[in-house]
């Protein structure tokens, strides 16, 4: 049966400023790298052929309850951040010439870009070579150079792991030698998985390996406090104030990210917003709060015609004054909701019947596990 896959590499990373300067006609781009980052990169891989919708389903719907897991974890004392980065194969509508494989999204921390990404996913039937996927992400993408970051691929699908010209066990020695672990994900019988070689392929470089059922809808619970969540999301919106040349279209991405989330059930889209409430929500690149604080921005140096319509015009004290507020406002509302999150989390430990076997589930394990290595905690 053909699969469809999709790599999704989530990464923690302490921020660390790296756009370009932008134009100084507009604003003046603050580059603060600091001495030392340390990252968690996670990488899953999904196969876009035909029988695999139901795993995009879980990774459209399971997205922000992975997010919200990994916002409580710890290096030291530090909370790192998060990026991602996604690649898709194994489907027709992409370049045989590639391998069938197409990088969707490099790393980053944009929650919103990761969301319209996977929802702009589609499948169709083609050729699965996890071993060309893996080397092309180990080849493709920024991992650095500590030996002491967590570097995790995921890999999802239900063909045979050997397939195609590339050796996925050439492949492993090339993620070790960059310290990347390889976890696999089998879509079907666990056995199954294991003469398919998705076993061998997670154990050549110490990874995880789970299968799982990936046309099992995500079980979703409701709860007292997710009225009252989904009302301050709304509120959180309105923190925001959008600059510069992308920051309109940015803006309304959020809220069609917002709807989005919904479509699978208002439980899902209170999880985006609890994901929202966390310091992993960053969005310095259209968002002045954001830019600010994260020295993204200098208030001083932007120029009228990057700002939005209510801010045209006004002085640099008046600007910086409404942004303080914004700031204020929004830390006082993803309070509030990390407060009825806690909430929310305590019910829901009490109506749980059942253990998730899904994506989420898996890849959360694995993250763990590995991350003890490292010293990150939960």
């Amino acid at each position: 049966m053909k699969t469809y896959s999709v790599f999704l590499l989530f990464c923690f990373g302490l921020y660390a400023p790296h756009m370009q300067a932008k134009s100084k006609a507009s604003f003046t781009i603050q580059n603060t790298e600091p001495n030392e980052t340390h990252f968690i990169k996670v990488a899953l891989l999904l196969d876009t052929s035909n029988s695999m919708d139901g795993l995009i389903n879980q990774a459209k719907s399971q997205l922000w309850d992975i997010v919200n897991t990994l916002s409580y974890a710890k290096c030291g004392t530090t909370k790192p951040n998060l990026q991602i980065a996604l690649y898709e194969y194994g489907n027709d509508n992409l370049s045989s010439k590639e391998g069938y494989i197409k990088q969707v999204l490099p790393f980053g921390n944009d929650l919103d870009d990761i969301s319209e990404a996977l929802f702009s996913l589609t499948t169709n039937g083609g050729e699965e070579y996890c071993g060309q996927v893996i080397q092309t992400s180990i080849k493709q993408l920024d991992w650095g150079k500590n030996p002491d970051d967590l570097k995790l691929i995921f890999i999802a699908g239900n063909e045979p792991f050997n397939q195609g010209k590339i050796s996925y066990k050439n492949v492993a020695l090339q993620a070790k030698e960059k310290h990347i672990t390889i976890n696999t994900i089998f879509c079907g019988n666990y056995n199954q998985g294991i003469s398919s070689l998705w076993k061998d392929g997670a154990d050549l470089t110490h990874g995880n390996y789970a299968a799982i059922n990936s046309n099992k809808a995500t079980v979703y619970i409701t709860s007292p406090y997710d009225d009252a969540i989904l009302i301050l999301n709304k509120k959180l919106n309105q923190t925001y104030v959008s600059y510069g040349t992308k920051g309109r279209y940015k803006k309304s991405m959020q809220e069609a990210q917002d709807r989005n989330a919904n479509k699978y059930s208002k439980t899902n889209a209170v999880k985006r917003a609890i994901s929202k409430s966390s310091h992993l929500y960053k969005n310095e690149s259209w968002d002045l709060v954001d830019a600010e604080a994260l020295d993204e921005v200098v208030i001083e140096s932007i120029s009228d015609d990057a700002l939005p319509d209510e801010l045209k015009g006004k002085s640099k004290a008046d600007i910086k004054s409404y942004i303080d507020a914004k700031r204020q406002e929004r830390e006082s509302i993803q309070q509030e909701i990390q407060k009825l999150n806690k909430k929310r989390n305590d019910y829901v430990l009490k109506q749980q019947k059942e253990t998730n076997n899904g994506l989420e589930h898996v890849m959360i394990q694995a993250i763990k596990n590995q991350a003890k290595k490292k010293n990150y905690i939960w």
